[in-house]
């Protein structure tokens, strides 16, 4: 492994596994206080795992059909549920599980989701239809209605200005909540979109679809920032890392992986579902995220590589000021060097099985992992902290760079001088043959 990879960030460890529903684990979300996981289920029931230790979880039963979302209330006093019975649940998450039910759509319910400040809920539908509750009336406000086939997801930016929803007529549509419009439409894709989500700030989304591909839009641009395409199935859902540093990604190939989106590469490839894995989710602080499937399975893994010490990072980087020796180059050729820095050869591909409790990581050209820095591990606000993080990553980079140069810079040196002082030989060779037969025959013709 090259001296980059020396520091690499901790692996993701599966912590716990929870077995209780009898059919597909469809969608997952944590609490706010991050004691709670709910996940709904192809069973019809919605759990709730208490996360404590040997604490009892509960069945919330009601729904008809198969549950397709769950989440809580910002405030954590409530949980919403949609189902394919064509209605939305909201429930009193306690032992007693009792529930509110909207008659949401003429048809599945795919997702639900609360605004920012709880009051409203935002429901997409096989009917192609967005709908929009009011919480505590628990009423119908207003319907969004210009999606051209089944709505899989759509989604409240952080700031409750904007809607996102996308399906099966492979776009993904922006409203304005205020004037009730849609304001913007992305159609840049070859498959259905299963999936949409706002970054913490809102200045950008992100959506998953059939085609295997996960896309990331500046919505202040329009511009794709972002194309991964890591799986070789279709991505059933994903999640934003708070930090906004990594996404993870659950597809019907059978893993869950993890993107580092500074660096826009695959980092963890982690294996433990038998069959498609429908759900992912980080936890509100994202020092865990949880996974389901088509094998009832739920998996919560405790996330690790977003709390690597910024002083140890900082530390290791001035360890690496006069870092071992760089390869010796006499053996590359010009048209390698580039590639030799890009790649440093070195890129390291570690998977592993979660009957081990282990994650895979897949390193990508430049060989080497990096950890976001959150305020709890650092001391520094998220913003500095990433800022730093990025200024280490480039000096690492130059570090390696002005190494490869300056070797390079003295082996083409000491070449142009060997050409130089073999060329002024064969000069002197060719006056000196040339002189030869000269004064042969200038005796010739004196004789």
């Amino acid at each position: 492994m090259s001296s980059l990879t020396a520091w690499a960030l901790e692996d993701p460890a599966l912590e716990r596994h929870f077995r209780g529903h009898r059919d597909a684990v469809t969608c997952a979300n944590f609490s706010p206080n991050n004691k709670q996981l709910a996940t709904g289920s192809a069973d019809t029931n919605v759990m709730i795992w208490n996360l404590s230790p040997k604490a009892r979880a509960f069945r919330f039963v009601g729904h008809k059909d198969a549950v397709t979302g769950v989440e809580f209330s910002p405030s954590g006093e409530l949980l919403v549920s949609s189902s394919r019975d064509k209605t939305v649940r909201l429930w009193t998450p306690t032992i007693k599980g009792e529930s509110v039910l909207f008659r949401a759509h003429t048809a599945a319910v795919r997702s639900v989701s609360f605004s920012q400040d709880g009051q409203q809920l935002v429901t997409a539908s096989d009917d192609k239809s967005v709908k929009v509750w009011a919480v505590h009336r628990q009423r119908f406000l207003y319907s969004l209605n210009q999606h051209t086939n089944w709505v899989r997801c759509a989604r409240f930016s952080p700031d409750g200005r904007l809607i996102a929803s996308c399906g099966d007529d492979k776009t993904v549509q922006l409203w304005d909540t205020a004037t009730r419009q849609r304001i913007n439409i992305f159609t840049d894709y070859g498959g259905c979109q299963t999936a949409v989500e706002f970054n913490s700030s809102g200045t950008c989304i992100a959506s998953s679809g059939t085609d295997n591909t996960l896309k990331i839009w500046d919505l202040r641009t329009n511009k794709l920032l972002q194309h991964y395409q890591v799986h070789s199935a279709m991505i059933n859902a994903f999640s934003f890392h708070p930090s906004c540093n990594f996404i993870i990604t659950a597809s019907s190939d059978s893993t869950v992986k993890v993107l580092d989106l500074l660096e826009g590469r695959l980092i963890y490839t982690l294996h433990g579902h038998k069959g498609s894995v429908l759900t992912v989710s980080f936890s509100r602080v994202g020092s865990l995220f949880a996974s389901g499937g088509s094998d009832a399975q739920v998996l919560m893994w405790r996330t690790n590589f977003d709390a690597f010490s910024y002083k140890e990072m900082l530390k290791r980087h001035s360890q690496r000021v006069n870092p071992e020796p760089p390869p010796h180059l006499a053996d590359i050729y010009p048209a390698q060097l580039l590639s030799h820095f890009l790649c440093l050869q070195g890129g390291a591909d570690l998977e592993s099985r979660a009957g081990g409790g282990q994650a895979a990581r897949e390193e990508d050209a430049l060989g080497y992992s990096v950890a976001s820095s959150p305020e709890q591990s650092s001391g520094l606000p998220l913003t500095i902290s990433s800022t730093l993080e990025h200024i280490v990553r480039q000096l690492d980079i130059l570090t390696q760079a002005v190494s490869l140069l300056e070797e390079r810079l003295t082996l083409t040196e000491d070449k142009l001088k060997e050409c130089l002082d073999a060329q002024a030989h064969m000069v002197l060779q060719v006056q000196q043959a040339g002189e030869g037969p000269m004064e042969s025959g200038s005796q010739d013709s004196s004789a």
